[in-house]
């Protein structure tokens, strides 16, 4: 509060206080709005979320994952464990064995009648053992007939057992995995994500500085043109006066009437002047409303625009080019390239390594195998090692490597040519910000010669012992002196923007 009431009152005192509708900014609050509404720097921003999620993906990596698994398939014909002789024979069992069965009925009935005819010697009686030889051939017929029908149904229900019925298969699984040894692609990997992470985080830095650095550009050429504007509405006010004398000196006659066309061309020319600096100022605040988000109709007044002293002389600040190699985005940007080619070499480097990894799970089928082939679900626990050992590929991961390590040579080099440069530009920019300082001190001593001078056409002209030329020649001077002083003022500020830039100290 302080702080705004000592603006407000500053702002009262020089008669410059924002009329009513108009937003009052400064410097600090253009580049917090351009940094806010920028939809590069909300690019950036989301970028810092994508790389840091990918980093938390990279770290699920160590840990084991789960999955599971389910499939149906069907086929048009079944697995058959028997093939069609052996179902064909044990189908028939009972049928295949009537030929023997038959044989050895034949031949008891022989040793039958043999044995009738030795009792018959010995006197015991033919009927009572034809009858009961009869009863037995009977019997043994019939017995033959059910031998065969169940033997047969037999034989059909062993080859129904060893039906398979695997037209119609469902089965399913649950797996997990733990990784245990991966060549170090694992840790590699989890490296790149955070290199990754850092290399958003500095192409927002990166993003973030360029913003600012525009925004001081359109910041300091709105308060260029506004001071320029004063300047030319001043000296039209200056040549318009020396207009009315001159033309007051040709109606008494001690001016010539070339000498007022000299002064009318000098208004003139001072009128286009003034047109063209009012039309640069009010696209400059169209750009500045721009950058900063707010419409480019909205009326603003910039808290530096009205003061008397744009900038002042400043002391050559303490370069220290390795505090801006440290700090400087575009160089770490780079070290992150450099970082990421290594880690992508170890990667490829994992690839000629074992790889080892725990299983475990349970896998369920249907038609299933643990108590034969049973038309239900039936599962089992697994646990198991897989293990991966590269033999031979042909060179292909050492290509592969080298090719990598290429990669890392070329990220290098342009590292240090990137080091050098800003070496130089650092150098470049506190030359010139020592050149703007000795610009803008010139530019005031030239302001008090041109003042001066002035002073002095103005009196003999009063005096009458000046012609109107002089006081043109004089008036055209001041006007240059003080667009210097302009000019030198927005340079020292442009100079010190440029040397943070550099020196990536940039707020």
């Amino acid at each position: 509060m302080k702080k705004c009431f000592i603006i407000g009152a500053c702002l009262m005192a020089m008669g410059t206080v924002p009329m009513a509708g108009q937003r009052l900014l400064s410097l600090d609050s253009c580049r917090a709005m351009a940094l806010r509404s920028n939809k590069q720097m909300s690019v950036a921003r989301v970028k810092q979320d994508v790389a840091t999620n990918l980093r938390k993906s990279a770290r699920t990596k160590y840990l084991p994952h789960v999955s599971a698994l389910g499939t149906y398939q069907w086929t048009s014909e079944e697995i058959s464990i028997l093939n069609d002789e052996q179902k064909g024979f044990l189908s028939h069992l009972g049928t295949n064995a009537t030929t023997p069965l038959q044989g050895l009925g034949q031949g008891l009935q022989t040793q039958l009648g043999q044995l009738g005819q030795l009792l018959g010697q010995l006197g015991v009686p033919m009927e009572a053992f034809q009858q009961m030889a009869g009863q037995m051939q009977q019997q043994m017929g019939q017995t033959l007939t059910n031998t065969v029908g169940l033997l047969d149904t037999e034989g059909q229900k062993i080859v129904d057992a060893f039906r398979t019925d695997t037209r119609n298969i469902f089965a399913g699984s649950i797996l997990v995995t733990q990784p245990v040894f991966m060549g170090g692609a694992i840790k590699a990997l989890n490296r790149l994500a955070d290199i990754n992470e850092e290399m958003a985080d500095n192409t927002a830095e990166t993003r973030r500085q360029a913003i600012i650095y525009a925004i001081d550009q359109a910041y300091w050429q709105v308060v260029s043109l506004k001071h320029k504007k004063r300047l030319a509405e001043s000296y039209l006010e200056l040549i318009r006066k020396l207009d009315g004398d001159v033309q007051k000196m040709i109606d008494e006659g001690v001016a010539t009437r070339s000498e007022g066309l000299s002064v009318s061309v000098k208004v003139n020319e001072a009128e286009m002047t003034l047109q063209k600096v009012d039309n640069g100022l009010t696209l400059s605040k169209m750009l500045l409303c721009q950058m900063v988000g707010l419409p480019t109709n909205e009326p603003v007044v910039l808290a530096e625009e009205d003061a008397d002293h744009v900038a002042v002389v400043t002391l050559r600040p303490e370069l220290d080019v390795d505090q801006a190699v440290e700090n400087r985005p575009e160089l770490k940007m780079l070290g992150n390239v450099v970082d990421m080619t290594r880690q992508a070499t170890n990667i490829l480097k994992a690839a000629n390594l074992p790889q080892v990894a725990l299983t475990g799970g349970y896998a369920v089928s249907n038609p299933n195998v643990l108590n034969g082939f049973e038309k239900k679900f039936g599962g089992f626990f697994n646990v198991g090692l897989l293990v991966r050992i590269p033999i031979w590929n042909w060179g292909d991961v050492a290509y592969k490597v080298r090719a990598s390590k290429g990669a890392t040579a070329i990220a290098n080099l342009e590292l240090e040519e990137a080091r050098e440069k800003i070496e130089l530009q650092v150098n470049q920019s506190s030359f010139r910000v020592d050149e703007a300082n000795k610009r803008l001190a010139l530019a005031e001593a030239s302001i008090k010669r041109a003042d001066e001078n002035l002073r002095t056409a103005n009196l003999g002209f009063s005096e009458g012992v000046i012609a109107p030329t002089v006081v043109m020649e004089a008036q055209t001077a001041w006007l240059q002196a003080r667009s210097q002083k302009i000019d030198a003022e927005i340079d020292v500020r442009l100079s010190q923007s440029d040397l943070q830039k550099a020196l990536g100290t940039l707020q």
